[in-house]
C-alpha cells in the first residue's frame, strides 16, 4: 500500500482521478487516508499491511491467523500485538511463535518494550531508530497510542538515502531536489544552485571591502598580498573540518545542543594543535625558502594560528546554533562557513600584520 501511494503522488492529477476510479472502495479509502499525512512523516512512508494479533491468542491462534492472511501481508517476520481499541501492547517475531507451545498465550512471550513511531513523527527520526535499534519492522501509533501502520527496514534505506542526498547538497549550497541528475532539467538545476550562488556571492564582497580598507598597508608591504589566499583557504579548510564532523554528529543525534561546551573545548583543543604545526612549517618556509624576512614570516605565522582558531569555533558553533533555532545545520556547512572565514581570516592577518610591522 505504501508502494501504491508513493506511485500515486508521483503521478498527474488526471491520472490519480483514474486510478483512484478504478480501485475497490476499500483501497481507495487506504490510498486516501495514507495521502493525507504530512509529507515527510512517519504516515507517509507507512504501510497498513501488517499482522496483528489479539491479546488473548494462543500460539496455535497466531499461526492459524497468520496462514490466513499472512499472504496479503508486507512482511510476517514480526506481528504486533493488540488490546482493546487496538491499543498497541506488544510484539511478538515468528519465530518465537514457531519456537513455543500451541497453548502458550502470544501475551505471555510476546515483547512489552516495543519501539514505536508517531504517525506525525519526521522520517528520519524513523530511520534513526531502525539504524539505533537494528529493527526490521516498527509499528505506526496514532496519539491515542494505537496501531495504524508499520513501517518497513526497506523503507526506512530508503528515507536514509534520501536525507543523506539532501544534506550533501545543503552542504554544497545546492537547493536539495528529489529528481537524479540525469532527469533533471539544466533549468531546473539551474534554479537550485543560483540562489545561494548569488548569496556567497553578495557575502564576499566584504572580504573585497576589507582588503580595500588596507590598501595602504599592502602597498608598504606588496609582499603580504602573496599569502592572503594561503591564508583564507586554509582558514576555510578547518573551519569545514569542524562543521562537516558537527553536522554528522548532529544528524546521527551524537551531538545535542547542550554539548556545545564540551564540543567547543574539543574543537578549541585541536584548533591549537593544527594552529601550530601549521605555523611551524610556515615560519621556517617563509623564512628560508621564500626569505621575506623575520616580521613578515612572524606575521604570516601568527595570522595562520589565529585564522585556524577561529575557524574551528565557527565550524562548530553555527551549525550548532542552527539546529537549535530551527534550520537544518547542514545549510551552515562549507560555502557558508568559508565566507565567514575569509573575512575575519583577513581582518585578523592585517591587525597583525600592522601591529608585528608597524603598517
Amino acid at each position: 500500500m505504501d508502494d501504491a501511494v508513493d506511485l500515486v503522488e508521483e503521478m498527474p492529477a488526471n491520472v490519480v482521478k483514474r486510478i483512484l476510479g478504478q480501485a475497490d472502495p476499500d483501497t481507495r479509502k487506504l490510498i486516501n487516508e495514507l495521502l493525507k499525512y504530512p509529507e515527510d512523516s512517519a504516515g507517509s512512508i507507512m504501510t497498513t499491511e501488517f499482522v496483528e494479533l489479539g491479546m488473548g491468542y494462543t500460539v496455535e491462534d497466531a499461526i492459524k491467523t497468520i496462514r490466513r492472511t499472512g499472504f496479503e501481508k508486507e512482511t510476517i517476520n514480526d506481528c504486533f500485538v493488540t488490546g482493546p481499541g487496538r491499543t498497541l501492547e506488544g510484539i511478538i517475531s515468528i519465530r518465537s511463535l514457531i519456537l513455543a507451545q500451541d497453548d502458550d498465550k502470544v501475551a505471555d512471550i510476546m515483547d512489552t518494550n516495543v519501539v514505536s513511531v508517531n504517525t506525525m513523527d519526521d522520517q528520519e527520526t524513523v530511520a534513526q531508530k531502525f539504524q539505533k535499534y537494528d529493527l526490521t519492522a516498527m509499528p505506526v501509533v496514532d496519539g491515542e497510542n494505537r496501531l495504524v501502520g508499520m513501517v518497513t527496514v526497506d523503507d526506512a534505506i530508503d528515507v536514509m538515502e534520501e536525507e543523506a542526498t539532501e544534506d550533501i547538497e545543503k552542504m554544497a549550497a545546492i537547493t536539495p531536489s528529489d529528481k537524479p541528475y540525469l532527469k533533471t532539467s539544466v533549468w531546473e538545476i539551474y534554479k537550485h544552485r543560483i540562489p545561494w550562488l548569488m548569496l556567497l556571492m553578495v557575502s564576499a564582497t566584504f572580504t573585497g571591502l576589507i582588503i580595500s580598507s588596507f590598501e595602504e598597508a599592502l602597498a608598504a608591504q606588496l609582499v603580504l598580498t602573496a599569502y592572503i589566499p594561503m591564508l583564507m583557504d586554509t582558514g576555510g579548510n578547518s573551519g569545514s573540518q569542524a562543521s562537516v564532523t558537527i553536522i554528522r554528529g548532529l544528524s546521527l543525534n551524537e551531538i545535542q545542543f547542550r554539548d556545545m561546551a564540551t564540543v567547543i573545548w574539543k574543537e578549541i583543543r585541536i584548533a591549537v594543535l593544527c594552529g601550530l604545526t601549521l605555523s611551524a612549517v610556515s615560519f621556517l618556509k617563509l623564512m628560508f625558502l621564500d626569505k621575506v624576512g623575520m616580521l613578515v614570516s612572524l606575521s604570516v605565522s601568527l595570522t595562520l594560528a589565529v585564522t585556524v582558531t577561529i575557524a574551528k569555533f565557527i565550524g562548530c558553533t553555527l551549525p550548532m546554533l542552527a539546529k537549535k533555532l530551527g534550520f537544518d545545520p547542514a545549510v551552515m556547512a562549507s560555502p557558508f562557513i568559508t565566507t565567514v572565514v575569509d573575512a575575519l581570516s583577513l581582518l585578523t592577518f592585517f591587525t597583525i600584520a600592522k601591529a608585528i610591522i608597524g603598517l
